[in-house]
């Protein structure tokens, strides 16, 4: 069982993990829309992965008999600039994520919520390796600039990011 306002703070979470995926869709459909497929796809599969992590948090607060309150999701933008500040734009999210998953880290830790800790530590990993993934593209971005070669070539290798394997509770 978690707290009233454990089952608070996880839902605000929801809704974030909610946003991030609807961001990234909407990513997805502007990189398709500046001629760039490989970035949209790696976009879409970031909008999976998302979708993946809401069910997982959603799941949690229902097997912890809380109650579910879905909120409004704030719409995305529509543009999003260069490739570089596409990528930028998603380091500063996944950032902001990471602070949101640490809040809820302490939250539990100042409740003595060990099942949450437990639960939460996996988002925390998860973390680690978005914003690492992210800066794995940002620096080749970074390197060719708006040199036209080098973003055919870093789009190509963004085409072939697999699709997320769905998580296991």
């Amino acid at each position: 069982m978690i707290s009233e306002k454990m089952q608070e703070e996880l839902n605000e979470q929801v809704n974030k993990e909610f946003f991030s995926a609807y961001m990234y869709l909407a990513m997805s459909a502007y990189c398709n829309k500046i001629g760039l497929p490989g970035f949209a796809h790696w976009m879409r599969m970031q909008y999976e992965e998302e979708s993946l992590h809401v069910t997982k948090m959603y799941d949690y607060i229902l097997d912890q008999g809380g109650t579910i309150h879905l909120k409004t999701i704030e719409e995305p933008p529509l543009e999003y600039g260069t490739p570089l500040e596409v990528f930028e734009q998603t380091l500063e999210h996944e950032q902001f994520i990471t602070s949101y998953i640490h809040k809820l880290m302490g939250l539990a830790v100042e409740e003595r919520d060990y099942a949450t800790q437990t639960f939460l530590q996996w988002y925390v990993s998860e973390q680690v390796e978005e914003e690492a993934n992210v800066n794995d593209i940002l620096a080749p971005l970074r390197m060719v600039g708006n040199d036209k070669g080098g973003l055919m070539m870093i789009d190509q290798k963004l085409s072939v990011r697999l699709a997320p394997t769905p998580l296991v509770a």
